[in-house]
């Protein structure tokens, strides 16, 4: 007996032009396309009412398209998504040409034998990239509705091939890394129903990314007048069996088939226009419907539907690309997850050798999603102790965390199962004794890092494959006893504290606001704010040779170390550059994913702030900067015992105020060690790893070093003894990461998939247009606003406002310049914060939007004390 599938599948090889949906499975996809093959799956669903069609293939659309184009794509190929003009231009001859080629006739008698006489279609778009679970290419692509006869549906078919090139969808490919050859075009021919109703239905709230909430838009005819924007549909939410939210709109137009073929648009009865669309009882049914189609496909789906003699017909279903994944469990009941990477100021995502090596680093558990993890806190907010421990901490962090977390317990209706036992202390380096205000403390943590890493270096040069691997597998046990020393934790504690009693202390004694800002200014021991500086000391080693910054103004690339000493002062440039980066080099932005290119690897990335530090300053302006932000914190602990003194009780507040300032200065600078620590012990172990994958790039087994990054470190290990990789599974894994670089993750996610961001109270004393967010250095400043998305891109001028998404460690040098700082993301204790502190910077972080709601050069007012920003041109 022979597989109908396969007899399909064998056709294809000699020309088949033309399948019925039943004709059709999944595998199909490269000859029906996405939607094609969704609407055969569909039509295979118990229950699902599909109305009958079929699709004109791939091969019809290859026996004609290529040949008609020449060179043109080749023309297309040159362009860049920027070069709207030119894909303008191109995209339209394109198109012409596409819709006045000419069918060979048993092509056209092929496409239109399953025709019936006095029938109505719809003819649709069906890009063989379409409806894909990570891209849908959703509206890119035409649908023609009401098409009659023979001619027509033939012109619709031509029509609908011409869309593959309309400029938009020119774009969106080149923008997605979408090669335009690969990308055909089949056709879908469906039969046309004349519906009293139609809309969408989201399995998942496209607002909440709830996944047990479904959403359906409704309006009265056609379902043009909902895409076009042409009324305001019903929406309904639906959570199991019930409908929990409805809004109905005012549906002034609906949108209907004519006699003849094509549609028209119809005033709908005054009386209607605020009537339901749906029942609850249709919309429960409906949601019911989606409920089966969502479970057929495994994922989330967004459907077309219409209402047609009181039952529902779907027209499309298409996976929902937007929804950010919920992480895999198996813990019962309803979880709760905290973002990781708001905390350590790094939200894009990681790559699967990045984000083992933080799992393998972490001492909790953490869950992956989207390409970035998360951390479980449903046992704590189900804990009464736990919940305030855990509010108090993300709140003074992160108020926006504390308000997502907030809102979701007292909306009432996410419930949580109270843990068997008491969580432990959040924070458990304050129930520990209390260390002595003492800087050999700090000096003695230094060491050892420095000490654990000169010893990793020595012994990891001899490590070669499966040794390599179980060195580093050992070695990050050393690695957690260096990051975790209790001592270490006890110091990164009495900082914080110290901030905090500082703040809380002289606000309420004083009326202070963020004293511990000024005093926190030039403390010692901050290898993050020494960095920068640092930098400044480069640019004075370069700044007397002309032919040098002359020269660094023209590089692009990482080869420029190697012509520096060609140059007049060049061997001196070389050196200092060298210098640093012997001492910074394996830092970056993103530098907790182990796979990010360090500064070692990529040092043109520095030459921007080098420049910018050569243009701004004079000589010897580190010493000059430290020294002064050293005396300014010296007076202001001056004035603030002064003032405290005179007080009731003042003697007694002024000598615990100097006692917990003198803590603050000892020990908040090694706040930014630890991680230093761990970011060089990551780039030895990640100079050991690309040797072994450069071996296997030479033997043939990886196509590149790089692949080694889609790889688990356990996978890894296992490429290096057997030799063999499954190279399907590193193109997956390519194609799923450039998907989530797409996504934006929320600051807390639930199980159900929910996202929540939370939200500012806002005060009074805020102007009302400000954007509002966090304050974390006090101090108000005007300037230029500099709308920076990637530090290699960075153009500064002395005076700028910089701001951008999230600023790391890697930022730090640009801090020297600006005069103000505003990010999407941060925290009061984030590195950001701290370094701006440190160098006495008005910021602003957790600005929702920021570098979207304020364009790059305007002139901005940050208010770090008030926590908001004005616009002000």
């Amino acid at each position: 007996m022979v597989d109908a599938r396969s007899s399909v599948a064998t056709s294809f090889a000699h020309g088949r032009y033309v399948l019925d949906f039943h004709e059709i499975d999944q595998d199909l996809v490269a000859a029906v396309g996405g939607k094609g093959a969704h609407l055969a799956e569909l039509s295979r669903i118990d229950g699902v009412d599909v109305p009958p069609g079929y699709c004109v293939t791939t091969d019809a659309f290859r026996h004609v398209v290529p040949a008609a184009l020449g060179d043109r794509l080749d023309r297309v190929d040159r362009l860049t998504p920027d070069d709207r003009d030119a894909i303008g231009a191109l995209s339209a001859e394109i198109r012409r040409v596409v819709e006045e080629v000419e069918l060979p006739q048993d092509l056209a008698d092929a496409i239109t034998a399953p025709l019936a006489e006095d029938a109505a279609y719809a003819v649709r778009s069906s890009a063989t990239a379409e409806d894909s679970p990570t891209a849908s290419f959703a509206g890119q692509h035409d649908t023609h509705l009401n098409v009659v006869g023979r001619a027509a549906v033939l012109a619709h078919v031509k029509s609908c091939w011409a869309s593959l090139f309309t400029e938009r969808a020119v774009v969106y490919r080149l923008r997605n890394g979408f090669d335009h050859r690969k990308v055909h075009m089949a056709v879908v021919v469906q039969r046309m129903v004349s519906p009293e109703a139609s809309g969408i239905l989201f399995t998942a709230d496209p607002v909440t990314s709830n996944r047990e909430v479904v959403s359906i838009d409704a309006g009265f005819g056609l379902g043009e007048a909902l895409v076009s924007g042409l009324v305001n549909p019903d929406v309904y939410r639906v959570r199991g069996d019930e409908v929990v939210g409805r809004t109905i709109g005012t549906k002034q137009v609906a949108i209907d088939a004519s006699p003849g073929g094509g549609t028209r648009q119809r005033d709908v009865d005054p009386d209607s226009r605020r009537r339901p669309v749906l029942s609850d009882e249709q919309a429960v049914a409906l949601a019911r419907l989606g409920r089966r189609i969502e479970a057929h496909f495994g994922r989330p789906q967004d459907v077309e539907w219409c209402l047609v003699d009181g039952g529902f017909r779907i027209v499309q279903s298409r996976p929902i690309t937007t929804l950010f994944p919920v992480p895999e469990t198996e813990q019962p009941g309803n979880r709760v997850y905290l973002s990781v990477g708001h905390q350590q100021m790094m939200t894009d995502p990681m790559t699967p050798l990045g984000l083992s090596f933080w799992q393998m680093t972490t001492p909790r558990p953490m869950s992956e999603a989207g390409g970035r993890l998360w951390v479980d806190v449903t046992e704590r907010l189900a804990s009464p102790t736990g919940r305030d421990q855990l509010l108090e901490v993300s709140g003074k962090s992160d108020p926006l965390t504390r308000d997502a977390l907030e809102t979701l317990l007292e909306r009432g209706d996410f419930t949580l199962t109270p843990p068997a036992e008491e969580p432990g202390d959040l924070l458990p380096g304050r129930a520990a004794t209390p260390i002595d205000t003492d800087p050999a403390i700090v000096a003695e943590l230094i060491e050892a890092t420095r000490a654990s890493l000169a010893a990793v270096r020595r012994e990891i040069r001899e490590k070669h494959g499966s040794e390599l691997f179980d060195f580093i597998r050992q070695d990050l046990r050393e690695l957690q006893r260096v990051l975790f020393d209790p001592r270490s934790f006890q110091v990164l504690m009495a900082g914080m504290d110290a901030t905090w009693w500082l703040n809380e202390r002289m606000h309420e004694w004083l009326g202070e606001e963020n004293a511990a800002d000024t005093l926190t200014l030039s403390v010692p021991d901050n290898v993050t704010s020494e960095m920068g500086l640092a930098l400044l000391d480069v640019a004075d080693v370069v700044r007397p040779h002309p032919e040098v910054v002359a020269f660094l103004r023209e590089v692009e690339d990482d080869g420029f170390l190697d012509r520096l000493p060609e140059l007049p002062g060049g061997p001196e440039a070389r050196d200092a550059i060298l210098a640093y980066l012997d001492e910074y080099g394996m830092r970056c932005v993103g530098e907790i994913d182990i796979t990010r290119p360090r500064w070692s690897e990529h040092p043109v990335t520095l030459v921007p702030a080098i420049l910018a530090n050569v243009d701004t300053f004079e000589p010897g302006e580190a010493r000059r900067r430290f020294e002064q932000g050293r005396q300014e914190a010296w007076k202001k602990e001056q004035e603030l015992l002064e003032r405290l003194r005179v007080l009731p009780d003042g003697e007694r507040k002024a000598e615990e105020t100097k006692s917990v300032i003198d803590r603050l200065r000892t020990f908040v600078g090694y706040r930014e060690y630890p991680k230093y620590g761990k970011v060089c012990r990551y780039f030895i172990y990640k100079q050991a790893l690309l040797e072994e994958a450069d071996r296997l790039v030479r033997e043939g087994v990886l196509g590149d070093r790089e692949d080694a990054f889609f790889l688990r470190f356990e996978e890894f290990h296992d490429v290096v003894r057997t030799g063999r990789v499954d190279d399907r599974l590193v193109r997956d894994r390519k194609e799923q990461f450039a998907a989530y670089l797409t996504l934006t993750p929320p600051r807390v996610l639930t199980s159900a998939g929910e996202a929540l961001n939370g939200s500012y109270r806002r005060s009074d004393d805020v102007p009302a247009e400000a954007l509002v967010g966090l304050p974390v250095s006090a101090g108000t400043v005007e300037g230029r606003a500099r709308v920076v998305l990637d530090i290699a891109d960075a153009d500064l001028e002395a005076g700028d406002i910089l701001v951008t998404t999230y600023t790391d460690p890697s930022w730090s040098p640009l801090f020297v310049v600006i005069k103000g700082l505003v990010t999407e993301v941060g925290g009061l204790m984030t590195h950001g914060a701290v370094v701006a502190r440190e160098y006495g910077l008005p910021a602003v972080v957790g600005v929702d939007h920021a570098t979207r709601l304020i364009r790059d050069g305007q002139r901005i007012r940050v208010s770090g004390a008030g926590g908001y920003v004005e616009i002000l041109s």
